[in-house]
């Protein structure tokens, strides 16, 4: 069984944004399935990601173990009901959460197999449910370290009773969840119901113990929530729907912030607690919304954004600013040194979708797309086989930040951060584009070709550009037959002259300003307005036409809101929505003398052999302080793009450098 257009639409929004009935998120994405990148940045990192990191990551779970739970749970299983009684073993891996590495690593593939078939895989992951179903508890429960060890809790997080240490740290339903996109993927892709299955009774077993008016309890890491909308989306089963609403209501009033329970999550006004989890919560609140139209879902989550974005969002798109648990600080609490979980990214990713597919607006795939080239791509190397799980904006070069690595690592002990970097490369094609009545909406740029349903008519689209290096985008537009509709062309908020839909950071006045035009069929459009981020262009169109946008890409330098106390004084770069960074060969006390005035000279520059190919900033005038009586030596430095940093060994790395050199006998920062 292959995909129908319908499922089509469906495994789109499984791109981390929930499927839905038709009359309910009110913009549809077009399926990743239908959008194939053909070159430039994008293409390069997809690739990467699927010859390199999504075999790596599989091989991970095979060799930390992570497989062999699942083995070890089904053979414990067996030899009880074979006579053995008290046999279990100890779990060998550290996490009760382990189990969804393997979810998310079969969650990414299956997305691969989606794009482009591959026998090898296809039957990697027929082996690996295998396994998976084998570890399923005949009632459904699928849970490998209470089943490894059944007697007596395996691991200090787990409860003597099932559930009963879900709302702190057992992780059972959040297993549960990555279990349910996992299983929604693969059947997708393949129209195998294997996992699927395996999926559907363990939400049997979810409605058995909470549905109807059961009690219920507030899941310790939200994702569940986002899981069962997905099985809703397939099975129309309307208790999953009511399951997830239920899991997000029964939060509140009054309960740990760190995992959300503070407040019932409609009261709650601020972004708190830790930052995946949060973000997580945020995605299945606008889920819930969408498909239920509960007005007071999508009221709290605006409140919570704009606390997010004018508050708690570092410059590279990164969230998350405290390594203590990973959770977002207070307002304007963003030191150069936070903690920015590669997690937390992505899941403001998927956060964000959310938003612009319930409104329309565009200053959501603004933060989408800074976070996406900036505090998410850092997360893995170049090589596609190492990885960061936090990403700071400042390192020293020496410390062991990344989960006791310093520098780049190949795997962790918790590895949640690498398999979701694996499936949202996987599928980010799925955010390009998306459809509302008669008006396409134009996102993401890159090269690449897609198919599009607009108003009954088949459309095919082509884009061609270097961008995010160059900010000139080709857009041919060929619809099946001459037909009405209209284009809405994303403006980004850099190409408008600032860098975020609020004053948290800001473009020196005195820098070039940004310009930008649109045309159509090489004629200019005449002052365009833009209305919530975009330009709307309707016409009929026909097979001809063409779409060019020219966004200028000046080099602009950056400074924080006076409430970000780490950003006086200093300045930060960006080109496009490129944000740079500087690293050094010397110590991170050097770094932190590095001045650039307003007089130093800085010239773009694209470098084929760096780091992949990447546009550089090279930056003439610099000053550094030599001395400890801090007399200023001029010298030229390079910028390189922030997700580049550390692929050339440990050196000190900082994005913010000052903008005033230091004055005599004073310490550097």
């Amino acid at each position: 069984m292959r995909l129908t257009s319908v499922t089509f639409l469906l495994l789109s929004l499984c791109t981390f944004t929930s499927s839905r009935a038709a009359e309910n998120y009110p913009v549809s994405p077009v399926p990743f399935t239908s959008v194939r990148l053909t070159g430039g940045f994008w293409l390069q990192k997809q690739e990467t990601n699927r010859v390199v990191t999504v075999p790596f990551a599989l091989k991970q779970c095979e060799e930390s173990g992570r497989l062999k739970n699942f083995q070890l749970a089904a053979e414990v299983m067996h030899r009880r009901a074979n006579g053995e009684p008290h046999f279990q073993i100890k779990p060998p891996t550290i996490f009760p959460f382990d189990d969804t590495d393997v979810y998310k690593a079969i969650e990414g593939a299956s997305y691969v197999l989606s794009m482009k078939r591959d026998e090898a895989l296809e039957r990697k992951l027929d082996e690996w449910i295998a396994i998976v179903a084998a570890a399923q508890e005949p009632d459904g429960y699928l849970y490998t370290f209470r089943t490894m060890h059944p007697d007596s809790p395996g691991h200090p997080w787990i409860g003597q009773q099932r559930w009963e240490q879900d709302p702190f740290l057992s992780h059972e339903l959040y297993n549960a969840g990555h279990l349910y996109e996992a299983g929604v993927a693969h059947f997708q892709a393949t129209g195998k119901r294997t996992l699927l299955d395996v999926c559907l009774k363990n939400a049997e077993l979810l409605w058995h113990d909470f549905g109807d008016d059961r009690p219920i309890v507030a899941p310790g890491h939200q994702i569940v929530e986002m899981g069962l909308v997905k099985l809703y989306s397939v099975s129309h089963d309307k208790r999953y729907l009511t399951l997830a609403q239920k899991f997000l209501d029964a939060r509140g009033p009054r309960g740990p912030q760190y995992n959300q329970r503070h407040k019932r999550v409609v009261d709650q006004d601020e972004a708190v607690g830790h930052a995946v989890r949060a973000n997580y919560m945020y995605s299945g609140m606008a889920d819930v919304a969408a498909l239920t139209g509960d007005e007071r879902y999508v009221t709290a989550i605006q409140r919570i954004w704009q606390n997010v974005v004018e508050k708690k969002l570092y410059l590279t798109g990164g969230v998350g600013a405290l390594e203590h648990g990973e959770a977002y600080g207070g307002d304007y609490d963003l030191p150069d040194d936070g903690y920015n979980e590669t997690c937390a990214a992505v899941a403001l990713m998927m956060w964000n979708h959310r938003m612009f597919l319930l409104s329309g607006d565009a200053k959501y795939m603004d933060v989408f797309e800074r976070t996406a080239y900036n505090g998410f791509l850092s997360g893995v190397s170049t090589s596609g086989d190492c990885f960061f799980y936090p990403n700071p904006l400042a390192y020293d070069g020496k410390k062991k930040n990344n989960h006791g690595f310093a520098g780049r690592a190949p795997w962790f002990g918790c590895a949640c951060c690498p398999p979701n970097l694996m499936r949202t490369l996987a599928s980010l094609t799925g955010y390009f584009y998306a459809v509302r009545d008669t008006s396409l909406f134009i996102n993401l740029y890159g090269d690449n070709e897609a198919d599009v349903n607009i108003g009954g008519t088949a459309v095919k689209l082509s884009q061609s550009t270097d961008y995010p290096w160059d900010g000139a985008i080709k857009i041919k537009v060929t619809p099946a037959k001459p037909t009405k509709f209209t284009a809405r062309v994303r403006i980004p908020e850099w190409a408008q002259g600032q860098p975020l839909p609020s004053d948290l950071y800001a473009y020196e006045k005195s820098a070039t300003p940004a310009s930008w035009s649109v045309a159509v069929n090489g004629e200019v459009l005449s002052k365009p307005d833009i209305e919530n981020g975009y330009v709307s262009i309707k016409r009929e169109w026909s097979g001809s036409d063409s779409i060019e946008l020219k966004f200028a890409m000046p080099v602009q330098r950056v400074r924080g809101n006076d409430f970000l106390f780490g950003s006086h004084e200093r300045v930060a770069f960006e080109r496009g929505p490129i944000v740079y960074c500087f690293e050094r060969d010397e110590d991170a006390k050097t770094l932190g003398r590095l001045t650039v005035t307003d007089s130093a000279k800085i010239a773009a520059r694209f470098d084929e052999k760096l780091l992949g190919g990447v546009t550089a900033l090279d930056i003439s005038g610099a000053e550094f302080s030599a001395d400890s009586k801090h007399r200023r030596q001029e010298q030229d430095v390079v910028a390189i793009p922030y997700f580049a940093w550390n692929n050339r060994g440990l050196k000190p790395m900082t994005v913010w450098v000052r903008s005033v050199p230091l004055p005599p006998d004073t310490a550097a920062d």
